[in-house]
């Protein structure tokens, strides 16, 4: 057993070396120059020296405090096969989304929402190497068109001689689709000039833990020729900035089960850099974030697809682009995590847990042939080497026997760790109820599943132990494992806890016939049915 537990953790540690977790790419001397002072630094690259810092004044007194709005500002909702997506004329933007398949938790009778505590999900400002030119507070003139279950929303809006036009298209009756097309088009602006386009500054929680909710939030990127990284909302301090070079794929702007994503869809992609400034605590967690992309206008109108919905990894594998990846949990590992798909996972490893518990049979069978030589040789270790290889070759066995009949037991062991993951931040398992659990994604509330999870366990390991030689430590961690484990599941997701009970219940059988086998071998009765 203390085997087995040091073999876990060496697997724990030898995953994280084997399969590392994605490191931002290292700074040069250039972008450190670029993080300290972006509009001065001489080795910044383009953007990064034409834009000013994020939240930063800007040159100007008339972009540092926006004129008053003097229009009407209107509210428009279109209405698709899955979601109900408003838009605003205040900043030509969209302002929320209702997904009518997800559901506000604990209360299920409200359909859940994206919205930012900025207002609209994107914000929309136009940089030179002076100036900033704000669209936020800028009241658009909107006109809207519907043509064959596809429905185009248009507005129109000038601020200090700049024209921005933006077009949203969204199909009504795509059931699979939570996307809006979207492009912006520019005129009137210096050269060179900058599309900036602010990410939603977080999310209104959905959840029954808002405050586990709020552990999730982060932004997440991919670079075009590099993989797919993720900046939590708390991993910067406030004010400090991270400023990350594109082109990229897409961006994202997620909690623990939405997101709103832009996606390119050209050829070459337009968003050159991202920029994410820390934001201070509120209460216990950092619950804003500040992520801002920046699109040089030199080729055109900026087209992308706005993603907004949620992270279900079937619909985000189908978009391409390696979008799945914007959720790192689940992935084809889903297919396993049905609670009863573990009885197909535990015949399929039979054969290797069989094997596994034969070798460990043997091996306590020869201790006593090993103690006797390890007793009379023990002053002479080259006589006592050889005497054991004896006794081993006797046996068709090697010293390695007791760590190769361990290794076949550790094969479900990255399969058993994702799952922890798998259960806790899988949107499918979100809300999902079974037998007493009104949500396998959240902990048992009677905490039932995690005492039928130890006993199982301890049962599991009852049984193990019939028949074999006497040993106090075997026995004392008999009672302290399962204790261990059952007090660490108590507020573990109850769909992981199922699942870990489940996996006993299906391994019951197999050491009941291997504590049979070893009856036999060691000449004493079997235990009794």
């Amino acid at each position: 057993m203390l085997l087995a537990i040091a073999l876990t953790i060496g697997v724990i540690f030898a995953t994280n070396l084997i399969f590392p977790p994605q490191k931002p790419a290292p700074k040069s001397a250039a972008d450190s120059a670029a993080v300290a002072s972006p509009a001065t630094s001489p080795a910044a690259p383009a953007i990064a020296s034409a834009v000013p810092a994020v939240g930063a004044p800007t040159s100007t007194p008339a972009a540092a405090a926006p004129a008053p709005i003097t229009s009407k500002v209107d509210t428009a909702a279109v209405q698709t096969a899955r979601a109900t997506v408003a838009f605003t004329s205040l900043g030509a933007a969209p302002l929320r989304v209702t997904m009518r398949d997800h559901k506000l938790l604990p209360a299920k009778a409200v359909d859940a929402q994206l919205t930012s505590p900025a207002g609209a999900l994107l914000r929309y400002a136009v940089v030179t190497a002076g100036d900033t030119v704000r669209f936020d507070r800028t009241a658009f003139t909107a006109t809207t068109s519907s043509t064959g279950g596809v429905t185009t929303l248009e507005y129109t809006g000038t601020e200090r001689g700049i024209t921005l036009a933006a077009r949203y298209t969204l199909d009504t009756t795509d059931v699979n689709a939570y996307l809006t097309r979207a492009r912006v088009t520019i005129t009137g602006a210096p050269t060179p000039a900058f599309l900036r386009i602010g990410l939603p500054a977080g999310f209104q929680s959905q959840e029954t833990k808002p405050e586990e909710d709020a552990t999730h939030l982060a932004y997440a990127f991919k670079p075009e020729k590099r993989s797919a990284d993720v900046i939590a909302f708390g991993k910067l301090d406030p004010g400090e900035r991270r400023i990350e070079r594109g082109p990229f794929t897409w961006l994202v702007a997620k909690s623990k089960y939405f997101m709103v994503g832009l996606l390119v869809y050209s050829v070459r992609s337009p968003i050159a850099e991202l920029q994410v400034t820390g934001q201070p605590k509120t209460g216990k967690y950092v619950v804003t974030g500040d992520a801002q992309a920046f699109v040089e206008l030199a080729g055109g109108p900026v087209s992308f697809e706005l993603y907004h919905g949620p992270q279900e990894y079937i619909r985000l594998h189908k978009l391409g682009r390696d979008f799945e990846n914007s959720n790192p949990y689940g992935g084809w590992l889903q297919g396993a995590v049905q609670p009863f798909a573990t009885i197909v996972m535990r015949l399929l490893l039979w054969p290797l847990n069989q094997t596994a518990m034969r070798s460990s049979i043997k091996m306590q069978r020869i201790q006593p042939e090993l103690a006797k030589v390890q007793e009379k040789f023990k002053s002479d270790p080259q006589k006592l080497q050889a005497e054991m290889m004896k006794v081993y070759k006797a046996h068709d066995m090697s010293p390695f026997s007791a760590f190769s009949g361990c290794l076949p037991m550790l094969i479900p062991l990255p399969i058993l760790f994702a799952l922890f993951f798998v259960f806790q931040n899988t949107i499918e398992f979100r809300g999902v109820s079974f037998l007493w659990l009104p949500d396998i994604s959240l902990g048992d509330p009677f905490y039932v599943m995690p005492l039928l999870m130890g006993a199982s366990m301890f049962v599991l390991s009852w049984i193990g132990m019939k028949n074999a030689p006497p040993n106090p430590q075997t026995q004392m961690m008999s009672w302290l494992l399962p204790g261990m484990m059952t007090l660490m599941f108590l507020n573990f997701a109850s769909g992981l806890t199922l699942y870990y009970f489940v996996q006993n219940l299906a391994a019951l059988p197999q050491q009941w016939l291997i504590a049979n086998e070893r009856s036999k071998g060691a000449g004493v009765p079997a235990p009794a049915s």
